[in-house]
């Protein structure tokens, strides 16, 4: 099954996204939605497609990939000027003009995304000239009023410092500054928070969602968190080898997965309480290589539920029930504690 893309809260569409390099595949004809106000995370292993998917559904897709599907963002109502554009397509400028508009990117690494030869503060500004058109002295007390938003101190003087005497956070900080400042319609953070540590990352995402919400934009949050996944996203759609295991509000899938694979990554999240002596769940094996992908379903060999259809035939996402949807031709045998399951396949191997 397919997501619906005329639903009026729809943002962004993505139909049948096709990404390869010389290596192989690395998105398989991927389909969902974006909507308008929500947080959408991306999740899975190293490989799954993620960030490529991210980016490419931006019109930033990487350099030598081969491109194919369709990528929409949807305008709002008639007579607000803003209609809908082709994000994925032979007219690569068209992409490019929404950038810091319509759509932005918070990048992984806060520390490239900053040029290290400017002071922040003139980043910031002009970013809002080249959107918005004002004076120089206007920008300079937007980006001022960017940075305060964003919870640095003393945002005037910092303003006009230079990336390398910001910290790790407030670099971060910065780029999530220059990522809302103009109030775009849609912002992708590639594994925002990876470089800092447990307490930053949690307030990094807090001011992340607040400042998209404040906006209403919509969020889409690449992560292999789980735990970020759990307290601040709306939806989660799991990635495997470039393409959909599972999607669905993230308070059903992670209370009964459907997908073997969900399954797995959900049951070796460290548990709230003691094992007593028992092993960790985990999912045996590693993700196939780009260029030695099976016939069948990708997660077949490391599957405990796989059989021979598994191994051979392709499963098509199907939607289960709600706004749920799963690629697996055995969701329904998949028991209500999965985590034996995969007990019992790593004790084998």
């Amino acid at each position: 099954m397919k997501p619906e893309a005329s639903l009026p809260d729809v943002l962004l569409s993505v139909r049948d996204l096709r990404v390869a390099f010389d290596s192989g595949p690395a998105v398989r004809g991927l389909s969902f939605d974006v909507r308008r106000g929500e947080v959408l995370a991306v999740v899975g292993e190293s490989g799954a497609g993620k960030s490529v998917t991210a980016r490419t559904a931006l019109g930033m897709a990487p350099r030598g990939a081969s491109v194919a599907g369709g990528v929409t963002l949807h305008g709002r109502p008639p007579g607000t000027g803003t209609a809908a554009v082709e994000l994925v397509g032979k007219d690569r400028a068209a992409p490019a003009a929404l950038w810091g508009r319509r759509v932005a990117l918070v990048p992984q690494d806060a520390l490239s995304a900053l040029s290290p030869v400017h002071p922040v503060g003139d980043q910031l500004a002009a970013a809002v000239r080249s959107v918005r058109g004002v004076s120089r002295g206007r920008a300079r007390k937007l980006a001022v009023t960017a940075l305060e938003q964003v919870g640095i101190a003393d945002a005037a003087r910092m303003a006009r410092a230079h990336p390398h005497a910001f910290s790790g956070g407030m670099r971060q900080r910065a780029v999530i500054a220059m990522a809302t400042i103009n109030e775009p319609e849609l912002v992708v953070a590639d594994e925002p928070t990876t470089a800092l540590d447990r307490e930053r990352r949690a307030q990094i995402l807090d001011l992340l969602i607040a400042r998209c919400r404040a906006a209403g934009a919509a969020l889409v949050l690449v992560t292999h968190d789980l735990e970020v996944v759990r307290g601040h996203a709306d939806r989660v759609l799991v990635m495997y080898a470039g393409r959909q295991a599972e999607s669905g509000p993230v308070a059903q899938v992670f209370a009964r997965p459907h997908a073997p694979y969900t399954a797995g990554l959900l049951a070796s999240l460290p548990p709230t309480e003691p094992l007593a002596g028992r092993r960790l769940p985990a999912i045996p094996g590693t993700p196939p290589a780009l260029d030695a992908l099976p016939p069948g379903c990708a997660f077949a060999p490391r599957c405990p539920l796989a059989t021979e259809r598994c191994r051979t035939e392709l499963p098509e996402p199907e939607q289960t029930y709600g706004d749920r949807t799963v690629s697996c031709h055995r969701w329904r045998e998949l028991p209500a504690s999965p985590a034996e399951l995969f007990l019992e396949k790593a004790s084998a191997m």
